[in-house]
């Protein structure tokens, strides 16, 4: 199983943050990670982060998790997603996903409809685009006619960030993969990963890949740990998508699935997610002072 370091790299209030970016993950690349993954939120945009990134640090591979679709045409994405690719060499990962009705009505005006059907419109056109410059789509939802020209800009894989069984299938039969958030052990075994590969089997695909995103911290204080992560991660125990998943672990909240304690205890919880099938783990590390340098260390560990 891979390991990456999932981050922000957002550095001290006031920074300049794209200098930020930039110093957490040449310290990624130096450590040996192979990957750097970091959200589209409300700060850097992702991909013209990684752009610029990815030219000043090589060989570590590059991913958004996630670009939501809903405010980019799949057009304008797989436009932005090339144009990274040329600028960087064949490195970005291009994670995408719905993101939540509360942030696309509430906060962008866009109406979350249909979800579903709206991903399978979406990666009709972005996966042509991508792999052959060109599509046409005239769906319900999504509608995308033409091609781009972005020289000889390689594919870049796409992963989709799936929860439900639909989700799921759809994602298996379309892409390379998922890469998950608030999804516990236990989903991941026995929903996740059977029902994403038997999609792409069904489909003739080759076998999809699972990154799987959890929070993480080395420490011997475990109960100051989980209450950091209580009140770190509380957003994800509210959005139903998320919630959804914590309670089919049968989990109270994000600070139960967040993976806590000492370097053994940590190290086994990582070998039980290989041992499942997941291809790599992407690390939300939220340890501070000596426990931050101990997870770092332990995940080094584990390369």
């Amino acid at each position: 199983m891979r390991i990456g370091i999932f981050g922000v790299g957002t550095g001290e209030p006031g920074g300049n943050k794209i200098d930020a970016m930039v110093s957490a993950i040449a310290t990624a690349h130096e450590q040996g990670f192979g990957s750097f993954w970091t959200a589209q939120i409300f700060e850097l945009d992702a991909l013209t982060a990684f752009a610029v990134a990815g030219r000043e640090v090589p060989d570590i591979k590059l991913g958004t998790a996630v670009v939501p679709t809903y405010p980019r045409h799949p057009m304008m994405l797989a436009q932005q997603a090339l144009t990274v690719q040329a600028a960087i060499g064949d490195r970005l990962q291009l994670g995408i996903g719905l993101s939540h009705q509360p942030v696309v009505e509430g906060m962008w005006g866009i109406p979350f409809e249909r979800p579903v059907r709206h991903l399978r419109e979406y990666l009709d056109a972005l996966v042509p685009l991508i792999n052959d410059r060109n599509a046409s789509v005239s769906g319900e939802l999504v509608t995308s006619r033409g091609g781009i020209d972005l020289g000889d800009a390689p594919a870049c894989p796409v992963y989709v960030a799936a929860l439900g069984e639909q989700t799921l299938k759809t994602v298996g039969k379309r892409c390379d993969g998922t890469i998950t958030w608030m999804v516990g052990p236990g989903t991941l075994a026995d929903h996740t990963i059977p029902v994403l590969r038997a999609a792409a089997a069904e489909a003739g695909r080759p076998q999809p890949e699972v990154l799987a995103g959890f929070p993480v911290c080395v420490t011997d204080d475990v109960d100051r740990a989980r209450e950091r992560a209580a009140k770190l991660f509380e957003i994800y125990g509210q959005l139903p998508s998320y919630r959804a998943m914590l309670d089919r672990e049968g989990l109270g909240g994000p600070e139960d699935l967040a993976i806590i304690g000492d370097e053994d205890t940590v190290s086994a919880r990582l070998d039980h997610l290989a041992e499942i099938g997941v291809d790599e783990f992407t690390a939300s590390e939220f340890g501070v002072g000596a426990e931050a340098e101990r997870t770092r260390e332990l995940l080094r560990s584990k390369l």
